[in-house]
């Protein structure tokens, strides 16, 4: 069965124009149940994350400002949000999303956060909508509870992952892949072990040859005991945020290749949904929900 993450407080109140698309985690559940993709039984509801596990990934430092409401004002405007305790509590409940959904994958060999991809947070501050990682911290519990020996995290959003690259750059055990706009945020990238920027525009064809050769070439080399997909669909040509080119079907190909990898290679797969800006709402809920159709035609 796959397993989704969703709670309630995913869907978070903000200010009337607030630039990012909240609404999509209420009504992502929404069209796959109705569409029959997943039922009810599918979703399960995370409780907050214990800190012992943000503190495996984030200075306790950075955490207790955090929790206090004590960011400062420049903190604050990077993270994009308005900082207040009820986006804490949606934190804390994502960053369980992902952690938990590390056994649903290795019992069934895939499952889903409706949100998450946190991948801009670093171990000591937060920015581009991210406070704390949920990649991160699920990977760091996988290695802290020996559950896993070499972790690879494939990320597609087409922002790099600089806080995840940040965060693992002297840990061995786990390959981070940032494929993403050479263009685009952040301007000052951080070191992945494998970074490939796109150019502006970048089609299908050459985007899904580039992660083909690129995906096959790490699982061959690192070949990992565990995987994350960052699916974030702001690669779609339609974003207003991402420059690239992606068609929905060239984006749903690319999500075949990473899922169908995973399935093939007997790698369990947690995928968190990352990204996606298009002006056309239909056109972020058909690309994310093409993420979870894959996933139950791939391994069920």
């Amino acid at each position: 069965m796959l397993k989704v993450a969703w709670n309630k407080r995913y869907v978070l109140s903000l200010p009337p124009n607030h630039r990012f698309p909240m609404s999509k985690y209420e009504v992502l559940p929404e069209q796959l149940i109705h569409e029959g993709t997943i039922s009810e039984s599918n979703l399960f509801s995370p409780a907050p994350i214990d800190e012992k596990w943000i503190l495996k990934t984030h200075d306790a430092e950075y955490w207790n400002r955090l929790q206090t409401l004590s960011l400062s004002p420049k903190e604050i405007r990077r993270t994009g949000f308005p900082l207040n305790r009820e986006l804490v509590d949606r934190e804390i409940t994502i960053m369980n999303g992902t952690r938990e959904c590390v056994h649903f994958a290795m019992e069934h060999g895939v499952s889903m956060n409706i949100a998450g991809g946190t991948h801009h947070a670093f171990t000591n501050k937060g920015e581009g909508f991210c406070l704390l990682n949920d990649i991160a911290i699920a990977a760091n519990y996988l290695l802290s509870e020996d559950l896993a020996k070499k972790i690879l995290v494939v990320d597609l959003d087409v922002h790099q992952g600089n806080g995840t690259a940040q965060i693992f750059q002297q840990e061995s055990r786990v390959f981070t892949f940032s494929m993403h706009g050479a263009n685009n945020y952040p301007m000052i990238k951080e070191s992945s072990d494998l970074d490939i920027g796109l150019p502006d525009h970048t089609d299908d064809t050459f985007y899904l040859k580039t992660l083909q050769s690129n995906l096959s070439n790490i699982l061959d080399q690192f070949q990992p005991d565990f995987m994350f997909f960052q699916s974030g669909v702001d690669v779609l040509a339609t974003d207003k945020l991402g420059r690239l080119g992606l068609t929905k079907e060239g984006c749903k190909e690319r999500d075949r290749i990473v899922l169908q990898s995973a399935q093939s290679n007997k790698i369990p797969l947690v995928a968190s949904m990352g990204g996606g800006y298009s002006p056309d709402f239909r056109d972020i809920i058909e690309a994310h929900a093409n993420t979870y159709r894959l996933a139950q035609e791939i391994f069920f």
